[in-house]
């Protein structure tokens, strides 16, 4: 009886054991809410005017990430068209968008500004706070950017510092972007 009472409280904690469910060790499925695995293995990212992004394309740790920008901006048929007319949960990448952003930064070096440079400017107003700069260079035209946005004027409008470096000619120039409408195109405009 003594050996008995003291197999008692192991066979309770064994069948205990045994009727506990183990947690299951799996993806939740696609259609399942964005808590839990999903939320920490797939951020959104908050940008300047509340709209979310699926990438930062490397803009919040200081460098924007040409290649895959670049990809973002293809997948969207042209940073200005995709960009028009992307519903906010479909936007791949934020934009500057009009010609004006050429003539602002100088001739020689603002006539060779692209797409890919387009998004990384307009990915970096979306979100880089103040103060953090952020770095590129376009490996077609080979010129170097530093964009640091400086004040933030009001809930649709930035100013920011652009400087480009193409090895013979630096401009450096204090910009205003502001939000065209919800879509995610940045205008580009002297302060």
């Amino acid at each position: 009886m003594k050996q008995m009472s003291g197999l008692l409280p192991l066979l309770i904690f064994a069948l205990g054991a045994l009727t506990v469910a183990a947690p299951a060790l799996a993806d939740p499925p696609a259609h399942a809410p964005a808590h839990g695995w999903r939320a920490k293995h797939d951020p959104a990212y908050r940008g300047y005017t509340g709209s979310e992004w699926h990438d930062d394309y490397g803009v919040r740790s200081g460098r924007c990430n040409t290649d895959q920008i670049l990809g973002a901006v293809g997948a969207v048929t042209g940073a200005v068209i995709g960009n028009r007319t992307a519903s906010p949960e479909n936007r791949a990448v934020a934009t500057i968008v009009g010609a004006l952003i050429g003539g602002i930064v100088g001739a020689k070096i603002g006539d060779r500004i692209d797409d890919r440079d387009r998004a990384c400017v307009g990915q970096a107003l979306e979100l880089v706070p103040v103060g953090k700069q952020v770095t590129w260079r376009n490996p077609d035209s080979r010129i170097d950017y530093t964009l640091r946005p400086v004040r933030d004027v009001d809930a649709q409008c930035r100013d920011y510092e652009l400087r480009a470096n193409d090895g013979s000619r630096r401009s450096a120039e204090t910009l205003r972007a502001c939000r065209r409408d919800s879509a995610s195109a940045w205008v580009a405009t002297r302060r």
